[in-house]
């Protein structure tokens, strides 16, 4: 992310697919001048990704909504896709997600459509070398702000995104028990209960807990809308506050918003409680349609079971591929 960077080596992107973003792990800091977080919907692929690719947690890679992404490589590098089941092809031929392989210039790289599971991740050794704004390149098209050009626009065909050279030959893969399963269009959340779960009556908070939800279509990196039992706060609304990630807010029709990385700064709806920012990603690999359940957990559930996430993912060791296989 260097100013210096090299701009003749990367990847031109002969087809940008349904819809892809550059994102790094988000920007931070900046919710006092209105600006959101942004980053990786999915953030257990996306740091699977770049592990693979020796990267930091930080570096910059693809989000690839549903897929069809094709580039063209006019460099010599490791790059790693991870996420949605989606078919993934070098030259033609068929590769493994969750695994590193090494593409040189004249590559052509082509990503499919998911067949389970709605985002991947394409990562590059080193990341892509792309200018941060507000100390990040993450893109936000609701703030028209991060990304290859700036201005949160996602990429374009012609697009050339720079990356410097890479001459590692090693291929690692992330081991089978620690890939997701994104087969079915179901998930079971853990929430995180708010003090604002007073404006909600003991018979509603059961009926929240108790109930099925659909993802609408109104769904999107802002927030994911959903559809099932009403459930009314006691109150119309309240002073605006600032919204953390995975704030469930209900609004006056009863049916609960789960907001996400692009999400709004402040807003005036109350908030029944959070997700578990773990379960970010089952949810954001989910289509519309897709049906939910949810469950309370405690603060101290919440944050032993983010510090052993943590502890399994530093402990957990990258296979080695054999060339032959």
């Amino acid at each position: 992310m260097s100013m210096n960077a090299n701009k003749n080596t990367g990847f031109k992107v002969i087809q940008p697919g349904i819809y892809s973003l550059i994102e790094d792990a988000g920007r931070f800091g900046h919710h006092g001048i209105g600006l959101t977080n942004g980053g990786p919907l999915d953030g257990n692929a996306f740091r699977w990704a770049n592990r693979l690719c020796g990267d930091q947690q930080n570096a910059a890679a693809i989000e690839i909504t549903v897929g069809g992404l094709v580039l063209e490589s006019k460099v010599n590098t490791t790059i790693a896709v991870t996420g949605a089941n989606t078919p993934l092809t070098i030259n033609a031929q068929s590769r493994e997600l969750w695994q590193s392989h090494q593409v040189k210039i004249g590559d052509r790289i082509e990503l499919g459509f998911a067949t389970s599971g709605s985002r991947s991740y394409l990562a590059v050794a080193g990341g892509f070398n792309i200018d941060a704004i507000f100390n990040s390149v993450a893109t936000v098209p609701r703030e028209a702000l991060g990304g290859l050009h700036r201005d949160g626009s996602p990429l374009q065909a012609g697009d050339f995104i720079p990356c410097t050279e890479s001459l590692s030959q090693s291929q690692l893969r992330v081991p089978e028990n620690r890939r997701p399963d994104y087969s079915a269009n179901s998930a079971l959340l853990r929430v995180i209960l708010g003090y604002q779960q007073k404006a909600f009556s003991n018979i509603d908070k059961q009926l929240f807990f108790s109930s099925e939800y659909w993802i609408t279509e109104s769904s999107d990196r802002m927030g994911f809308r959903l559809k099932g039992p009403a459930i009314k706060p006691t109150v119309n609304g309240i002073l605006s506050e600032g919204i953390c990630l995975g704030a469930i807010q209900v609004p006056a029709d009863g049916q609960p918003i789960v907001l996400l990385n692009d999400r709004q700064t402040i807003g005036g709806y109350p908030k029944l409680g959070s997700l578990l920012s773990l379960d970010i990603g089952k949810l954001a690999q989910l289509l519309p349609g897709g049906i939910l359940r949810f469950e309370p957990i405690s603060i101290e559930q919440a944050h032993n079971l983010l510090l052993l996430d943590q502890q399994r993912f530093i402990d957990s060791k990258l296979e080695s591929v054999s060339q032959h296989e």
